[in-house]
Parts: C-alpha cells; structure tokens; sequence
C-alpha cells in the first residue's frame, strides 16, 4: 500500500528538485521483531522514486552486520544519509520518518546534498572549536509538531561539525530507550547521555551545552 498520494507525491518531488547532489539513504532493517520495518522499506522506496538525487540502499542489520557497525546502527529500523562520496555525518534517523518528521527527513537530504541555508559566521567559528565528541539523541514522535525543528538542528550541528552525530529517536516504537532516558515529553534532547533539553530549543541553546561539556 503506497503511503504518498499522488498529490504528495508531485510536492514531494518538487521539493527534492532542490537537492544539489546525490544523496545515499542507507536503511536498515531486520527480520526479527520490527514492527515498522516493512512500511519504513515501502515509505523509503517511494521516496527514492520521486527524488532522482535520493539513492537507496538497503541492508539487513545482521547479515550486514560490518555495514551496521561502521554506520554505528543498533536499532532496526534505522537511516543513516551519506553524502554524494558516501560521507557519513553522523545523522541518523531511528524509526520511521513519517508523519511530522518527513519534515527532519527531506531537510536532511536537503542539507546533506550541500543545499542547505549557511550558518552565520560567527557561530560555525564557535563549532569549529568543538573538537572532542558529541553525541545528541533527540527523542520524538510522530505526531509531534516542534519534534523536527530539534532534529533538524541537531542534525544541522553533525553536519557542520566531524566531532558531532545526531540521531532522532522515534520514542513509541523504541519504547526501551524512551523509559531509560526518562522521556515524559517531546522533543527530549540528551546530549553525551547526562544533559537535557525538553522542547524545540534554539541552535544556541544546544550549543551553550556543547560548549560547556
């Protein structure tokens, strides 16, 4: 069942029309327990049709077990955007991108195919600073409005910065994790697994917490 009419799909694809160069979605999935691995294949698949930038490639997380390793995937199912050299940024999506975090998705291709707004001068100056290693999860769901705003900058700070990666976390389908970082709203963000921010902070507030580590 296609998950994009054709209405989104003509949007879609003159979004996309945006994208300066290719751009490799590296999806991992499993055959065990993955509740939305299957729709998270079919939402991919529809989305490479539609962007002629967007290249999809698809792994299995145990018999590409080295793949997942070197991508540092864990969680099925699991997208990890590498640049038109097969870069990898860090910028990780865990769970399905749809709902309101299509919106975090088509900006991560967007940024990651070098067509993304710059940052001010004086703010890459203080990330290029920033040379020991951050991690940001940022927990969401789906049907969270302010929930891509926080991907997006924390995927905007990895993409900015080799010492820093990002991954969204979609909060109902990895329960597990969700209880272990005490997330009771969204966006929660967990910086190197001690500091938090709750809400779509701004750029800056992330970054006076990086600074401070």
């Amino acid at each position: 069942m296609a998950l994009l009419n054709n209405e989104l799909k003509q949007q879609l694809q003159d979004i996309l029309n945006q994208m300066k160069d290719e751009v490799t979605v590296a999806l991992f999935t499993s055959e065990d327990k993955c509740e939305t691995c299957s729709e998270t294949k079919s939402f991919m698949e529809e989305v490479s049709e539609v962007g002629n930038k967007v290249k999809l490639e698809q792994y299995d997380i145990k018999r590409d077990s080295e793949k997942a390793e070197l991508l540092n995937v864990s969680l099925t199912p699991a997208i990890v955007l590498l640049d038109k050299d097969g870069k990898d940024y860090g910028i990780k999506f865990n769970g399905i991108p749809a709902g309101h975090e299509i919106n975090s998705f088509i900006t991560g291709l967007i940024e990651v195919s070098g067509s993304g707004e710059e940052l001010p001068d004086a703010f890459k100056s203080r990330l290029d600073k920033i040379n020991k290693p951050v991690h940001i999860k940022v927990f969401v769901t789906l049907g969270c409005p302010h929930c891509p705003g926080a991907v997006s900058k924390a995927h905007k700070l990895a993409l900015e910065n080799d010492f820093i990666t990002a991954e969204m976390i979609e909060a109902q389908t990895f329960n597990a994790e969700a209880n272990k970082y005490n997330v009771s709203g969204v966006p929660k963000i967990v910086i190197n697994e001690d500091h938090d921010l709750v809400g779509n902070q701004p750029i800056e507030s992330f970054m006076e917490i990086i600074e401070a580590l």
